[in-house]
């Protein structure tokens, strides 16, 4: 869409008591932001039953034009586009939605195979278990072809994104916040790894902070922008448990990842399996629930071949790996099973975890790493 386009749309959008679902209500009735700025009374009133509130706001919002011409150049400075509801380069199933964000800002470039997208979402104070079992989740939805999208928090979120960075695949982070305000500003590194290899999206105004109001709204893009989403671990009431509802709302699948019974982090997650999620344990679950790539096979045949077995952990620490089971012991009873004292059990078990062969649990407690250092 031209520079004159992307401003109408700015302004309209910025219209008093214009929300997301009038501007997509208006653009659908007149074609564009520009018939809606460019029409009168008399046919505001016939096509859209315009009330004297909205012809009053539009003609208030044209007056502040100079504004949102100031927003388009600044945006070009930062090296950031706009996408228009309705325009060209608006993501298809974000259109599809019943409140799209009117305009978009992008870093980075969405393209016409991210619609084979899905959400990976979850706690930021995450288990070491759930943040390990996010990123090669991730990485194997990328390696199959499907464009991961998050939110780039901590935990979670920022597992995901570097798990499809991982597979060499794209990826794309949701902001609560303009796209020239990086936060958590500790993931700026990460945030520029993920502009590289897919977007930026936000639907604020540049320079726009992070305000907890932001977040919610945030979520439904993250969703809108997806066939489903993925809950890897949250706490009963969490943003990704507004995710999961944003999904239904929108009809797109939900999963939810089983975690450790009794855990605070589990229990949004099990809440969505009890109200009838899907179940994931592999990738493949989520695979399996996705149409066919178009003029191709299915997603789930484009993930790597199996390895020809699990690696197999160190000998010297053969006893103690034998002596753990799915779910955490503590380490005394790890130490009793392997028939060794607590300090050597100890020892043997960090050297586990790093490998990979081992998940650390709060309390002292390990479990077996699900499928080795490689897999979920």
């Amino acid at each position: 869409m031209d520079r004159r386009g992307v401003v109408d749309a700015l302004v309209l959008r910025g219209a008093r008591g214009v929300g997301d679902r009038g501007f997509r209500a208006l653009v659908d009735a007149f074609g564009g932001a520009g018939a809606v700025l460019a029409a009168g009374r008399a046919e505001l009133e016939a096509r859209c039953g315009a009330t004297g509130l909205l012809v009053g706001a539009l003609e208030e919002a044209r007056r502040a034009r100079s504004r949102w011409e100031e927003e388009v150049r600044r945006a070009a400075e930062g090296g950031f586009t706009l996408a228009v509801y309705g325009g060209a380069g608006y993501p298809r199933l974000l259109a599809e939605i019943p409140d799209p964000p009117p305009v978009l800002y992008l870093a980075g470039s969405l393209e016409t195979g991210d619609e084979r997208a899905v959400a990976v979402v979850g706690s930021r104070r995450a288990s070491t278990y759930g943040v390990r079992f996010a990123r090669a989740l991730a990485r194997d939805l990328a390696g199959a072809g499907i464009t991961v999208v998050s939110g780039l928090a901590r935990g979670i979120d920022a597992a995901a994104h570097q798990g499809a960075l991982d597979a060499g695949g794209r990826t794309a982070a949701v902001f609560g916040a303009g796209l020239d305000v990086i936060y958590p500003g500790w993931n700026e590194a990460l945030a520029r790894a993920v502009r590289g290899a897919g977007a930026w999206v936000s639907e604020l105004p540049l320079g726009s902070e992070p305000r907890a109001h932001h977040f919610p709204r945030r979520n439904r893009i993250i969703s809108g922008l997806s066939l489903g989403v993925v809950v890897v671990e949250a706490a009963e009431r969490s943003g990704s448990l507004i995710t999961a509802t944003c999904a239904l709302e929108q009809g797109r699948e939900v999963f939810a990842v089983p975690g450790l019974p009794g855990s605070y982090n589990a229990r949004g997650a099990h809440g969505l399996l009890r109200a009838g999620a899907k179940l994931v344990e592999r990738a493949e679950d989520v695979l399996a629930e996705l149409p066919p790539l178009a003029g191709g096979p299915s997603p789930a045949s484009a993930l790597r071949p199996p390895r020809d077995g699990p690696p197999e952990p160190p000998a010297a620490h053969r006893s103690v790996w034998e002596a753990l089971e799915a779910v955490p012991l503590h380490i005394d009873e790890v130490a009793a099973r392997a028939d060794m004292g607590a300090a050597r059990a100890g020892a043997a078990l960090m050297e586990l975890v790093l490998g990979g062969f081992a998940e650390e649990w709060p309390g002292k407690r390990y479990s077996r790493a699900r499928s080795g250092s490689e897999s979920p």
